[in-house]
């Protein structure tokens, strides 16, 4: 049999095409970054012709530096970042606009108006999320309504929709010469437009959002083989589609209700799977798809959605220049014992799980003269593994189920001081595993097990191992003190946006 198995991780910030052995081990890797377009406070764009054009340098990078041809790829998987919105001509193969990232916050006037019809929550019945910015299918009715003709055209079946996945997939099987539109339930399920039981589009939201289901995807399991590449991975089958988040979950090998794993990334988001029934969350988290094997039933999960936490480091380099690259981070916040009573609320486009909030903008709390570069390092950290408190918090509460270790990974996760911070204010052990590319490797996993490169589940299990294990080390009183001015700082966050 072919001896590996390719990935593409198309992130916020980068492209990556990973390749992978049986034993989940990393062959070869190749990155690029791509430009973050900022028109306006609050709008966030990326040029997706570019972020094409980077896949598939990327693709022929990795692939020679371990001097390797597509012959040798059993198959190739696709993850992506989930809810950035593309609409493109099918002639031609470009977009009619930029692409809307996921933490864009320009249908804020889309949601208040559905909201105000129907309330936050009009479609989480069916869709498992609330009204929020953050959802591609309000990003796609902005691009209907703003982009002069798309309507009509998108009606016709000219403009073709999807998540970047659905791009991806589009151009690797042919673009314009007979190119697969597709995309998988768990991409599928962040649009708000897809039905948690039917696992189709929704006819009722298409008509209240006035989206035309002409230029939308067809909707496919996350494992099964959808077709052959041409071009740069020309004949490789093309056999995996998941969202970032659910591929971590199942690179993470958390395949049993209850296992949890949180990514730390540009945004941070912690998944618990919870079997084969959608689960309502009353405590602002997300009923999502986990992942859908070929014909097995869809395994869903509950998610907690975080949009600031690794971009927050990055604010911190580019915009205040107190660090030269994001690894600095650590020694920075390491140079003062504590936050200096310094709390940073990273609300950039509103807050996430589990608040919801729109109207939300980030603050820094606490400042006195005596704060200096190092306190505020260390409190953009500890925003991080504060937010993760509390969407753990909240996902104990609603599933009943005690969560007694965090898997984690991401890049964040070889920063050791924010491991063991993490530990501390959760009061549970946090583990990292031996191969922290899960997102990367669940994408691999989805593909591999559709050609019968891996053969079940049980050889994923298998593969997983830790690389390393934070315990709590801080006073209860301590951890409660930290976490309420935490909570004091939030509440000043809130109510900004009129």
């Amino acid at each position: 049999m072919t001896g590996y198995v390719g990935a593409i991780d198309q992130g916020t910030t980068s492209t990556r095409f990973i390749v992978f052995d049986r034993a989940g081990t990393i062959i070869s890797v190749a990155q690029k970054e791509h430009a973050q377009i900022m028109p306006q406070p609050g709008w966030v764009e990326h040029d997706a012709d570019e972020i094409w054009s980077n896949t598939r340098e990327v693709i022929g990078a990795a692939l020679a530096r371990a001097e390797l041809t597509p012959a040798d790829l059993a198959a190739v998987g696709i993850t992506n970042q989930r809810e950035t919105t593309v609409l493109w001509d099918k002639a031609t193969g470009h977009p009619v606009h930029n692409a809307l990232v996921w933490m864009d916050a320009r249908t804020e006037r889309l949601v208040a108006e559905l909201e105000a019809e129907g309330g936050q929550d009009r479609l989480r019945g069916k869709t498992g999320l609330p009204l929020a910015t953050y959802f591609s299918g309000l990003k796609l009715r902005w691009l209907l309504d703003h982009v002069p003709g798309a309507k009509a055209r998108a009606e016709a079946g000219e403009l073709l929709f999807g998540n970047i996945d659905t791009w991806l997939a589009w151009h690797l099987t042919g673009g314009p010469h007979g190119g697969l539109h597709i995309t998988d339930v768990t991409n599928a399920s962040r649009t708000q437009l897809m039905n948690l039981e039917t696992l189709d589009w929704d006819e009722d939201i298409l008509t209240l959002l006035d989206i035309p289901r002409a230029c939308l995807p067809q909707i496919r399991s996350s494992s099964e083989v959808y077709g052959t590449c041409t071009g740069v991975l020309d004949g490789v089958p093309l056999a995996g589609i998941l969202g970032d988040q659910q591929a971590a979950l199942f690179g993470q090998a958390c395949l049993s209700p209850g296992e949890a794993k949180n990514t730390y990334g540009t945004g941070c988001f912690m998944l618990m799977n919870t079997g084969e029934r959608p689960f309502p969350s009353g405590r602002g988290l997300l009923t999502t798809l986990g992942y859908k094997l070929g014909d097995a039933p869809a395994v869903y999960a509950l998610e907690g959605s975080i949009s600031i936490a690794g971009a927050l480091v990055q604010w911190l380099r580019d915009n205040l220049g107190l660090i030269a690259n994001a690894a600095e981070i650590e020694a920075l916040a390491a140079s003062v014992e504590d936050n200096g009573d310094v709390y940073f609320v990273p609300a950039f486009s509103g807050l996430y799980a589990p608040h919801w909030d729109a109207s939300a903008r980030g603050v820094i709390a606490g400042l006195t003269r005596f704060a200096g570069k190092g306190h505020l390092a260390r409190a953009v950290l500890e925003a991080v593994a504060f937010q993760t408190r509390e969407v753990l918090d909240a996902m104990s509460a609603d599933s009943g189920v005690a969560i007694t270790e965090l898997r984690t990974d991401g890049g964040m996760v070889v920063n050791e001081l924010l491991m063991q911070f993490q530990s501390d204010i959760l009061g549970v052990p946090v583990v990292r595993p031996k191969v922290i590319e899960t997102t990367a490797l669940g994408a691999a996993y989805a593909a591999g097990l559709a050609v019968g490169y891996w053969q079940s589940t049980d050889d994923i299990a298998a593969n997983w191992g830790q690389d390393k294990r934070w315990t709590p080390a801080m006073a209860d009183d301590r951890r409660q003190m930290l976490y309420g001015k935490w909570n004091k700082a939030v509440a000043r966050s809130r109510d900004w946006v009129e």
